[in-house]
């Protein structure tokens, strides 16, 4: 297909796109691929202490933190543990892009309010569905995000316990 002229967006469109393009998610997407998502993005309002989804949930949404403080915690014997403090820019709830997935987390607000966008499980695979380029990056950069993660847990469980078994890892029974 030949583009006679490129689309031109208004200042508020390019300042969404430069603010999704800060998170690895939607670092490798065009502006008239991050164009897509404009009509999808939800933006809601939460409250200190509210909780934005429990630990084995459906995931059914993608969250990017607009304005404000999330807590990633781990539930443990009815106690959480934190994971990680988010920030402003920050995606949390990825595996949404994978299918029949459950939150493995549970998400608290943490600051007096917070603004998230969020983009739902539908929407994203609509998206996905009709832009194969965009899937491939989505599916690219998730994978390069679990990768991370991967090797931050294994650093981590190395330092403090040294050598490990990894058939603990990878065992499911």
């Amino acid at each position: 297909m030949f583009k006679l002229f490129n689309k031109t967006y208004s200042e508020k469109e390019m300042t969404t796109f430069r603010f999704l393009s800060k998170n690895k998610l939607f670092d490798t997407l065009t502006n008239e691929e991050l164009a897509e998502f404009l009509p999808v993005i939800h933006k809601r309002e939460y409250k200190e202490n509210e909780v934005v989804f429990f630990a084995k949930d459906p995931s059914n949404a993608l969250y990017i933190i607009k304005n404000g403080i999330v807590s990633l915690n781990l539930d443990i014997k009815g106690d959480f543990e934190r994971l990680i403090v988010l920030r402003n820019g920050r995606i949390f709830g990825d595996n949404v892009i994978l299918e029949h997935s459950k939150r493995i987390y549970t998400a608290i607000v943490t600051s007096e309010t917070a603004e998230l966008w969020v983009i739902p499980r539908i929407n994203l695979e609509e998206i996905m569905d009709n832009d194969v380029q965009i899937k491939a990056k989505l599916m690219t950069a998730i994978a390069r995000e679990y990768d991370e993660y991967m090797q931050n847990l294994f650093k981590g469980y190395k330092d403090a316990y040294g050598f490990f078994n990894i058939n603990m890892i990878y065992h499911n029974g």
